[in-house]
């Protein structure tokens, strides 16, 4: 059909943000519309939709997990609630935005699934360790994109702090206090009725702390193995043979594919902004000779 084939394309198209969106989206039509035949064949259930999110849920309960390990993967692409998946898709679009104009689409995809399953650990061991959870921790099940948006969210917050955007009704703010605001509403919330969501968020926002400071501080993007690893999942199902693009750098001659040119431009301009950083706080005279070199160079190739 010509709407399928315009879906697809429009898919293919997108850049990873919205890709991530588009796969939220299709899950949560694809969930409510399994809910509807299953009313339909099972008009006797109950509880219909509690019987299907419990197969894509992540549980608390450990005895459970084991025998569904899937859904620490699954549980971070569903939304049920109508506003649960506008508020997290509004986020992801914002801050995942923001997130493409500093760092890779590799980065944000890697910071969404490990912030993801951040969030599900912390969950699982807070309802696991804490009494206060002891009572309905068997039951308990979390979803949502939250803790992954919250990650992409945290990281890009902690890497442009000063980064402002205008807030309807409130006007300009910067990032970081954004982020201050929304770590201590969930901070205050562990007891709400939305314990397990809120605890979830908090992790997704230490990975995406734990990301940007090992990448601004020691230059170590800790998401990388992940991404390998995931690259060779991803070649299994891949019968095309890719070329790989190499460029000589000492010549510093980027390369000739857009995906590799975009990571290499991003990488460069993270160095750069590295050694500015250190030049503001130490001056210019505490540069290595590599680093004076490097801005060198950069410097040479904005005035060409």
């Amino acid at each position: 059909m010509d709407i399928i084939n315009e879906i697809k394309k429009i898919a293919k198209n997108s850049d990873i943000v919205l890709k991530l969106m588009f796969i939220n989206i299709v899950i949560f039509l694809l969930v409510h519309l399994i809910v509807v035949i299953y009313i339909v064949i099972n008009p006797s259930v109950a509880q219909p939709d509690s019987e299907i999110l419990k197969w894509i849920s992540v549980p608390a309960n450990l005895n459970v997990l084991i025998y569904r390990p899937w859904t620490l993967i699954t549980y971070m692409f569903l939304q049920y609630d109508i506003i649960h998946i506008l508020f997290n898709m509004l986020w992801l679009y914002w801050f995942g935005k923001i997130f493409l104009q500093y760092l890779t689409k590799k980065q944000l995809l890697n910071v969404y699934i490990l912030g993801g399953l951040a969030g599900a650990i912390f969950f699982i061991l807070a309802f696991n360790i804490f009494p206060i959870f002891e009572s309905y921790y068997k039951k308990s099940i979390a979803l949502g994109a939250s803790a992954s948006v919250m990650a992409i969210a945290i990281a890009i917050s902690y890497y442009v702090p000063n980064y402002t955007i205008q807030l309807v009704l409130i006007g300009k703010v910067k990032l970081k206090f954004i982020a201050i605001v929304v770590v201590v509403i969930d901070l205050i919330s562990i007891t709400s009725e939305n314990s397990g969501g809120h605890i979830a968020h908090l992790g997704g926002a230490a990975f995406g702390f734990l990301f940007t400071y090992q990448l601004k501080n020691k230059k170590k993007d800790i998401t990388k193995g992940f991404g390998g690893f995931m690259d060779n999942i991803f070649s299994i199902f891949n019968s095309k043979p890719k070329m790989k693009v190499s460029y000589d750098k000492k010549q510093d001659k980027p390369p000739k594919d857009d995906m590799e040119y975009n990571e290499y431009k991003n990488n460069n301009q993270n160095d750069i902004d590295i050694i500015l950083e250190k030049i503001s706080k130490s001056g210019y005279d505490s540069l290595t000779k590599k680093e004076k070199e490097t801005l060198f160079k950069m410097s040479n190739k904005n005035k060409k």
